[in-house]
């Protein structure tokens, strides 16, 4: 039965986004991420929202000139093409190939760890490299994570991005939505054991405000929040590109766990932690980070410096 909620120019979407799909995966994994990659970079700084990404460069990083923000912000939409191009063939690389696509986990013995001690922990990331590689490397290492999800717009689209989540996964973990109810189902997932991958590095309005390349930035305390409150390990990790379709994952040490006595200033001193990690990885390579979203609030943003 036809679905009411599914107009035609939801199915005439899907089905361009079926034909892409089967474009990319018919290149295989390097020449999609080489295609999507070069037109995003080439296609991707005329577009409007690239004057977000200078925006945010000029607040966060104002030692950049001209030339090096144009470098980054072509950089970023390479990554996000190539991150697009890849992601039909996640599911297809393997570990420690010897060259051409796949990918290796530096740090996998903090992983190890987390395996044979069992029990509730909380992962933590951002929107670097090919974010889309660690749940299911991961995975791979015996310590599949849950995670949450905002939905596309479009149900069948919805369905194409799970599904091919899903597939990539060793066993499929809950996808909970993003928003008060999402947040509730977490943190009873997490209570009874359960293990949930976060991503940092977007502004939540409703969070607390902490430091984030130097300024004042709305962030979300739920992670801090279920950390304390469960006393379970924080692993910071993220992904570097390496080339196309080839990825390291980063996994460090776990985060050590404010212990003030008082609830409140731990949470905000775990989530500041975070941030701070989130800001070293970005500083080291700033193309693989999405710029794309207005970090900041408003007024923040609006006393960046122009050249």
């Amino acid at each position: 039965m036809n679905d009411p909620r599914v107009s035609l120019g939801m199915r005439a979407e899907a089905w361009l986004a079926c034909g892409v799909l089967a474009l990319l995966r018919r290149l295989g994994p390097v020449r999609s991420s080489n295609l999507a990659g070069g037109f995003c970079r080439v296609v991707g700084p005329l577009l409007p929202v690239s004057k977000v990404v200078d925006t945010n460069l000029r607040l966060a990083m104002p030692e950049l000139n001209t030339s090096a923000r144009r470098r980054i912000v072509r950089g970023v939409w390479e990554n996000l093409g190539r991150t697009v191009g890849e992601f039909p063939h996640i599911a297809s690389l393997r570990e420690n190939t010897p060259e051409g696509p796949g990918f290796e986990v530096v740090g996998a013995e903090h992983l190890l760890a987390q395996a044979r001690r069992d029990g509730p922990a909380l992962f933590v990331s951002g929107h670097i490299g090919n974010w889309e590689m660690l749940p299911p490397a991961v995975a791979r290492h015996g310590v599949g994570f849950a995670s949450f999800y905002r939905a596309a717009s479009n149900p069948l689209v919805d369905r194409l991005i799970r599904d091919l989540r899903n597939t990539a996964m060793v066993d499929p973990l809950p996808l909970f939505p993003k928003g008060a109810e999402g947040a509730k189902a977490a943190l009873k997932w997490v209570s009874n054991g359960g293990r949930l991958g976060l991503l940092m590095d977007q502004k939540m309005n409703d969070g607390i405000e902490a430091r984030f390349f130097g300024h004042p930035a709305m962030t979300a305390p739920a992670l801090a929040f279920m950390a304390l409150r469960l006393n379970c390990p924080v692993i910071p990790g993220y992904v570097q590109r390496l080339g196309p379709a080839r990825l390291r994952i980063v996994v460090e040490a776990p985060l050590d766990l404010p212990a003030s006595g008082n609830r409140q200033t731990d949470v905000a001193l775990l989530t500041q932690t975070i941030n701070d990690r989130l800001e070293h990885w970005i500083r080291a390579r700033p193309e693989s980070w999405l710029w794309l979203h207005r970090r900041w609030p408003r007024e923040v943003m609006a006393t960046a410096q122009h050249d």
